[in-house]
């Protein structure tokens, strides 16, 4: 009994071809995807900031010609107050919206997920010198900057 060799070439490719295709996987599984997904690294003074900012939407923000976001023009010192809260005393649910995206190597897309609804907040952690502006995106005369800054320390 004759068995071509072809056959036995075909078997032994296609067996180079899953372990080739295995290889693949494992290193994409294992040093690609993990080194791509990592974080830059920050200061833990960056991280842990010595203090809170505390942005206030106040009550009646809703009404155009109002103050609204107070203080509007901040600035935040990295490693001093770069952790910001922005907390919702009106009695109107507001957004925290980028009026360009934007973004933080560490703490990622800037900009409240959703609605903040009143009485709660929305905070961002900034580990990056920039400035932000933003608005309410229901109501858009809502406006602030935001700028950081590193601090002279």
């Amino acid at each position: 009994m004759s068995v071509s060799t072809s056959s036995h070439a075909y078997g032994i490719g296609m067996i180079a071809l899953i372990i080739g295709m295995s290889a693949s996987v494992i290193f994409y599984t294992s040093f690609y995807l993990p080194e791509s997904l990592t974080k830059p690294s920050v200061s833990e003074q960056i991280l842990n900031p010595e203090e809170i900012f505390f942005i206030e939407i106040v009550p009646g923000a809703v009404v155009d010609g109002n103050p609204n976001y107070v203080p509007n023009k901040p600035t935040v010192l990295l490693s001093i107050n770069n952790k910001v809260i922005w907390q919702n005393n009106d009695d109107t649910a507001h957004t925290v919206t980028p009026d360009h995206r934007s973004e933080d190597s560490y703490s990622g897309e800037f900009g409240s997920p959703g609605v903040i609804k009143p009485g709660e907040t929305y905070e961002f952690l900034f580990t990056e010198p920039q400035d932000v502006p933003y608005y309410c995106a229901p109501h858009p005369w809502m406006q602030g900057t935001i700028s950081v800054e590193k601090s002279r320390f």
